[in-house]
This record gives structure tokens, sequence and C-alpha cells, in this order.
């Protein structure tokens, strides 16, 4: 059987069949939610192979189709391997005509499964599309840059690096193994070689151990030694190569664990703790390294959204059980921010010069964290209402980790990002747990 899917764009069909050529595309509309990644992208959309990885080593290989093909207007590819026990047809052909919008993209898939375990798959492709060639609407002005990128294996990274490409940026990674592609390059975190920055624009940094764990003083230690001295050194090398925009990852841990009901925007104060006091000193470092000379976004990150990591990954599987609810009485405030929001707030701070400094990235509607579980579990069809108790996290992080981690309560105000006027994809938690689940209301047939 046939399924059609089809979508208006407010853009030419040229734009929107080009951003599906570049690389990155098909990264980008991988839904979250599948136990699937791309592994191998397809060099040409007329002829090429590209590759997604399953568990247990299952590979879905999609073969593109020379005699489908018709530059600008259309593209196939089907399933040329046998990925699953069962055998299995797809034939998935994409058409791009002018519409009355701009262009009408019309996903036309042959296949023996049905309609109803492919509608959420499409409906958040089409949500991507749309949502991120809006994004890079904001940078049609602008010429396209070279970004260097630590990180970029990781949740933020993995994000940040696809959608810059579709974009037409060029990305450079950072790694510090010897590079295994072309556009690797290794650097030395404690000390980098202004060398390795030689033609790039912009630097997005992102690299540092992660927080989760026991917060013991090898383990607090690991956290601090990877952030603070390799950002100062990272920002010196950049600012000594000419790169003009150094953005840098940083965490509302900033405010402290406990704040009540008061409202954060950039200007507040730090708040006390290993957490405000490491974020602190890492924003300083990247700060002072750089100097007078090359514009410093400092990115205050909230709570990431994504069931590919973080909080999300760790709270699904328990509420898509019923058994999630809210963390002890539910009266902290969750400042949370989607990845794909926080995708768009990197890519804001390397094209508006009027981001310098901090800038909160965080959604501009906090909940408290009993509304945050109602919503995960509405968007699971689950209930939300087996309290989690304290003791749960405080095994696995420790006293001090659970108190600034899990029960952390910051309520924060993205003021720098609305000064600009900023608009995010998903301002309301729900509507963005929807998305990235596969739960979203309407019909993308």
């Amino acid at each position: 059987m046939t399924h059609e899917f089809r979508l208006d764009v407010p853009e030419s069909p040229d734009v929107v069949f080009d951003w599906h050529r570049r690389p990155g595309a098909l990264a980008r509309m991988l839904p979250p939610w599948q136990p699937v990644r791309a592994v191998r992208e397809a060099a040409s959309l007329r002829d090429g192979v590209a590759v997604l990885r399953f568990p247990a080593g299952r590979t879905w290989v999609a073969q593109h189709v020379a005699d489908e093909y018709d530059d600008g207007h259309r593209f196939a590819d089907r399933l040329a391997s046998r990925p699953f026990l069962l055998p299995l047809r797809w034939h998935h052909q994409h058409e791009f005509a002018a519409g009355p919008s701009g262009c009408t993209v019309t996903d036309r898939v042959t296949t023996g499964l049905p309609a109803s375990l492919l509608t959420a798959m499409f409906r958040y492709r089409h949500r991507q599309l749309v949502d991120d060639l809006a994004s890079h609407c904001l940078a049609a002005s602008t010429p396209r840059l070279t970004v260097a990128v630590t990180g970029s294996s990781g949740l933020v990274g993995s994000a940040v690096v696809p959608f810059l490409t579709t974009g037409g940026h060029r990305v450079v990674r950072l790694v510090r193994r010897p590079p295994a592609r072309e556009d690797e390059r290794q650097w030395d975190p404690k000390a980098p070689d202004p060398a390795t920055l030689a033609d790039v624009d912009a630097v997005i940094h992102l690299a540092g151990a992660s927080i989760a764990g026991r917060f013991t003083a090898s383990h607090k230690r690991e956290v601090r030694d990877s952030r603070v001295e390799p950002t100062r050194r990272l920002a010196q090398a950049a600012a000594a190569s000419g790169v003009s925009v150094f953005v840098s990852a940083s965490a509302i841990g900033f405010y402290g664990a406990d704040r009540g009901d008061e409202e954060l925007d950039e200007h507040a104060s730090a708040g006390d703790g290993f957490l405000a006091d490491l974020v602190r000193d890492w924003e300083n470092a990247a700060i002072a390294g750089a100097g007078p000379a090359m514009r410093v976004v400092v990115v205050r990150t909230g709570i990431v959204q994504s069931p590919r990591g973080g909080a999300l990954r760790l709270q699904r599987p328990l509420f898509a059980a019923g058994l999630g609810g809210p963390l002890g009485a539910g009266d902290q405030w969750v400042s949370w921010i989607g990845i794909d929001d926080l995708v768009d707030v990197y890519h804001r701070a390397l094209i508006d010069p009027r981001l310098d400094g901090v800038v909160n990235a965080v959604a501009p509607h906090p909940v408290r964290q009993r509304d945050y579980a109602a919503a995960l579990g509405r968007a699971l069809h689950r209930p939300a209402i087996v309290p989690t108790p304290g003791l749960a996290p405080q095994l696995l992080l420790g006293s001090e980790g659970r108190r600034e981690v899990a029960s952390a309560s910051q309520r924060v105000r993205p003021a720098a990002l609305e000064r600009v006027g900023h608009a995010f994809r998903f301002p309301q938690v729900e509507p963005a747990l929807r998305h990235l689940l596969g739960s979203a209301p309407g019909v993308a047939a």
C-alpha cells in the first residue's frame, strides 16, 4: 500500500530541495523517540546510499534510485537491506512542487506498514523542516560561517552540527583523538594550538565531563578540570587566531540550588554551592580568555529536553510504565528548554551581534515540578501521580548532588533573548514534550 503525507512550506522549492541535499538533513529528521541513528548520509540524492543503525547491530540501508531523480523536484530511496527478522518493503518518494504558500512537499511511501505507524514520524519530520528553515531565514543576509565545535558528539553537539550544515555553514569538529574524517581537527584541551583554528570564523565550545554522577571529591574535580582551564585556553587560542565569535556552554546552576520564587534574569547574582562556584569560574574563564577583541556569548542552559539524553532520557521509561510522578512535594521550579530551541539559541549567538555576554537559554515559561511531571505523563498517555522519593536521586548523586541537580529550584527568565525578539519553537512544556516523544496532535497525511 502507498501512504501520502503532504506539507506546505513557506519557501521556494529550490530552497527546500537544497536543504535536503546538504549534510545533516537526515540527522535533523530522525525522530528522537526512535532507537535509530544515522551512521552514513548519502553523498548524492540521485544515487547515494544512507545507512541507519538500530539496536543489536540492525542496519537500514537506503539506496537512492537514479531513475526517479529529478533535480530540484524529486528524489527517491528504497530499502536495500533486511534490518528486521521479517522482510519489509519500503520505497519513499520525496516530491517538491510550487504550492500556494511556496513549496508543497509530498512524501509518498510504499510499504506493508500501516499509516498509523508512520504518521507521528512524518508529523515530526515536517515540523522540523518548517522550523529549521524558519531559523535559517534569520541568517539569510549574513555570510556562511566556518564554525569549530567541541563536544560535537554529545547531546547538544549532535543536534547543533547538522543544523548548521543544513544551513550551509561549514563545521570543523574539534576532537581529542587523531582525526578520522575530513571535517575533524585534533585539539589538546590543555594546550590548544591557535593554528588549529585557522580559517575559522566562530567557535562553539560544548566539551566537558558529564555532571551526572555522585558528587564525590574526584568527580567534582574532574568536572571542574574539564571546564575552567580548557575553556580559558581555547578562548585564548581563538582570540590569537582571529576568531570573531566565541560561544561557550554554561548552566543555570550559576544561580544556586534554591532561589525560591525569585525571577532570575542574566543580571541576578550568583548562588551558593559547588555548581554555582563552578559556573562562575567557567564563565569568567571564557570571557577573560577571549579578551576585548572577540565577541563572547555564554549560554546559561536550563534542563534540556530530549529523549536522547539528560533527565528526560532517564525519566521516560519510568513514566512510560505509569510509575512516574513529581519529585517530593513538586514545588521546585523547572527551567527547561527543548533541544531544538537550544540549537536556535546557539545559532542566534553566532549570527546576532546584539547577543553579547551571558544569555539564559531557557523557555519563557518555567513550570513547577509537579506540573512538569503531569505534562510528561500526558505526553506519554500515562498517569503521573506517584511521587518520586528523594532517596532515589540521593543514591545516584549523593546528598549534595541531589540538592544541586535533582532537587534544584530555579525560576529563570530568558531576558536577553526577549530583548532581541527571539521566538521559541516551543514556549510551553507540554507541546515540546509531545513533539519530542511522538504524541503531537494533528494530522500529517
